[in-house]
């Protein structure tokens, strides 16, 4: 069974400890507001071969792929978004303050597809080569950025005693994080995938971690959820179709720049935000500002 295993129960009952209107502190972009000016230094366009357009019945989401962190399972998302494996598939699994899943042939949380299961990629090897912007060092780490992926790896002065001259690293499960499904086996994630609607760090390192949503989380944050403590849902809403941005007619591609995580005007909103938050301060209070262009379309009406 491909499910996030003995998780939902302790979701649900986490809900009962959050504020009902609780404020999202994240940086990123705004719906409608005024497009800030780009420069070649401060932002990078997301290459379409690494972009994941994810059109639903609330709206569409936009994941960057993550194939530093998980190549296995980036390749998989490809191939069943290639073959139209995803289209019509149903949200099945939806925890408010938790995460909405989705992936299953069969829409109840039990299928996978014909494909063989995957190993675990829960870590990675970090080296020098891998694109990563720095935001805090607590004692024996270090939190960051990798592109877009918000990241825990272990300080760049031990690669040079290390064989491979890397060291390690996982993403973490902030807002926006897209990770694979399982079951117990930690070598059995296929199809299944979710994506965050909130931060949920007890995942870390146990579900891999493939890309991490730069528009549309307010979407993901839509899609109708499950009543009981499973998260099961009654008329789910679906994905009407899953594509990799590459593979779409060059006037339906959407053009994404990302802020850079190394540049001066991130690091300003760091800064900005560790003041304001002080010793509550977390890398899941960050998202980097992102632009679409053309925007994404307006959701269809629900139901």
């Amino acid at each position: 069974m491909k499910t996030l295993i003995a998780l939902a129960a302790s979701a649900a009952l986490a809900v009962l400890a959050l504020p009902a209107k609780a404020q999202d502190p994240r940086l990123g972009a705004t719906p409608g507001a005024p497009a800030m000016a780009m420069d070649e230094t401060g932002w990078r366009r997301v290459a379409p071969e690494n972009l994941l357009l994810i059109d639903t019945t609330r709206g569409r989401i936009l994941v960057e792929l993550t194939p530093e962190a998980a190549p296995l399972h980036v390749e998989r998302i490809r191939l069943l978004s290639r073959l139209g494996v995803y289209d019509g598939m149903v949200w099945h699994r939806v925890i408010d303050w938790f995460m909405a899943q989705t992936g299953d042939p069969l829409g109840t949380g039990d299928g996978q597809s014909a494909y063989p299961d995957l190993a675990g990629e829960f870590t990675f090897r970090r080296g020098p080569d891998l694109p990563f912007a720095p935001v805090a060092a607590p004692t024996g780490a270090v939190l960051g950025f990798m592109n877009s992926l918000p990241v825990q790896t272990q300080p760049d002065a031990l690669m040079a005693g290390t064989a491979d001259g890397r060291v390690h690293a996982w993403g973490l499960y902030c807002p926006g994080v897209a990770g694979m499904a399982r079951g117990e086996d930690p070598d059995t994630a296929n199809s299944q995938f979710f994506i965050m609607r909130q931060a949920y760090p007890s995942l870390d390192k146990r579900y891999t971690i493939w890309g991490m949503t730069l528009e549309g989380l307010d979407v993901v944050r839509a899609l109708k959820a499950g009543t009981d403590p499973s998260g099961q849902v009654v008329e789910p809403d679906r994905m009407i179709r899953a594509r990799v941005v590459a593979d779409l007619p060059e006037a339906e591609r959407p053009v994404v720049h990302v802020m850079r995580a190394d540049g001066p005007a991130f690091g300003g909103l760091v800064a900005r935000m560790r003041a304001e938050r002080g010793a509550d301060f977390s890398i899941c209070d960050l998202s980097l500002p992102v632009q679409v262009s053309p925007p994404p379309p307006p959701p269809p009406p629900a139901g």
